[in-house]
């Protein structure tokens, strides 16, 4: 028995000590609101109320319910917060207002340690409300270009060209500089983020994922056609652009790149009346988005993840028929000209009455934000960042397979 356990326990610090040799694999995390993440983490418990993203749950919590910390993945954040934000992964490292939340970065992590047998480091970069065709805008798509339909509006309203000219090129591309100046910064003193860090192992950019794209889906000064078929082409050709460039300025030419297709709402095919009118600007929005995927460049090393598929319709039917109460509410008020107080228990009155103990459950647990930020859901963006990681993880395996120069 002596011996056999001596074998068992050689056999664990051989394996230990292999692991410990692997190469770090780097990812890099990248986008605006929803890449920073606004699930906070009292909607865990809605994850576990249904069977089919109960596994995740267990996957995210620890047995007393406190957020797992992943032991062999660490992460320096930037955006987030007002300062720059380390550790091991965990839950917290969503935006910091009214925290603490998640992004796709917690269940990337947990899931890529499904294919990854090393240590790996995720590098995230995200700021609210920022544009792919000005803020993040990288050097080889050129200068943002006004089209007439914005000049002509500029000297309708009397504005002086030369001068919003100047200011727009003052703008263009600071995020996609600090991005890249951040990912370099962390590259360059690995071990200031991860403390075992051993630089003779050495470390490979392993993978990009980018998660962004409200800014310029509503952005109807850029794009002016953006309910035509072709609207968004400009996003498309921008975002061949930024894969490029990424790869250029990490010397990293054949970079894995997963691309998270915006899906706020769900698929348009279950759009509600009220969202008719938004179906064709957001479905072409997608398709732009998606689309570089496609392109012969990008074949095998691009893949695009449409994250409508993750939405959650429960929270949805819900959030509907509680709308429509408050609505109601509000009528009752008007109508009977009845104080803010008097409204409120209106509201809860026609909420208790009409809405399922299941429902009334769903909506208090499950949501956190608005509907831009995916509810602030985490069953939502939990399905999300484990979407990114199992597109990732094909990627890598096509590149092992087929490696290049």
């Amino acid at each position: 028995m002596k011996v056999f356990v001596s074998l068992v326990l050689v056999l664990f610090a051989t394996e230990a000590v292999v692991a410990a040799e692997k190469p770090l694999k780097v990812f890099i995390l990248a986008g605006q609101s929803n890449m920073q993440g606004h699930a906070h983490v009292r909607t865990f418990e809605h994850i576990g109320m249904d069977p089919k993203t109960a596994p995740m749950l267990a996957e995210m919590q620890n047995a007393d319910g406190s957020p797992k910390t992943c032991d062999r993945v660490w992460i320096s954040s930037i955006g987030c917060a007002d300062q720059e934000q380390i550790g091991k992964l965990t839950a917290g490292f969503g935006a910091a207002n009214n925290g603490p939340k998640i992004g796709p970065e917690f269940t990337f992590g947990i899931t890529m340690q499904k294919f990854v047998d090393g240590p790996i480091l995720l590098i995230k970069t995200s700021w609210g409300g920022k544009s792919l065709n000005t803020d993040f805008r990288p050097p080889s798509a050129g200068p943002y270009v006004f089209n007439e339909s914005q000049l002509a509006a500029f000297q309708k309203q009397g504005k002086d060209i030369d001068t919003i000219k100047t200011e727009k090129a003052q703008v263009t591309g600071i995020y996609y500089r600090l991005m890249i100046e951040h990912v370099r910064k962390v590259l360059a003193d690995i071990k200031r983020v991860v403390p075992d860090y051993d630089a003779a192992q050495g470390f490979e950019l392993a993978g990009f994922v980018w998660f962004q794209g409200w800014n310029d889906m509503v952005d109807a000064g850029t794009y002016p056609h953006r309910d035509q078929p072709g609207g968004y082409d400009a996003y498309s050709d921008v975002m061949a652009h930024f894969i490029r460039d990424v790869r250029n300025d990490l010397h990293a030419p054949h970079l894995p790149f997963v691309i998270g297709v915006l899906g706020v709402g769900g698929p348009v095919a279950d759009y509600g009346p009220d969202q008719q009118r938004y179906k064709a600007t957001h479905q072409n929005f997608r398709d732009a988005m998606a689309a570089p995927s496609k392109r012969p460049e990008f074949q095998g090393n691009v893949a695009a993840v449409r994250t409508e598929i993750y939405w959650d319709r429960e929270l949805t039917a819900a959030k509907s028929k509680e709308n429509a109460f408050r609505q109601q509410a509000r009528k009752l008020a008007s109508d009977g000209k009845l104080k803010p107080a008097e409204e409120r228990a209106a509201f809860e009155k026609l909420r208790a009455e009409g809405l399922t103990e299941r429902e009334r459950k769903v909506l208090d647990t499950g949501i956190s934000n608005l509907e831009f930020h995916y509810l602030g859901s985490a069953t939502i963006l939990g399905g999300i960042g484990k979407g990114f990681a199992e597109a990732m993880a094909e990627l890598m395996q096509l590149k092992h397979a087929n490696p290049r120069e």
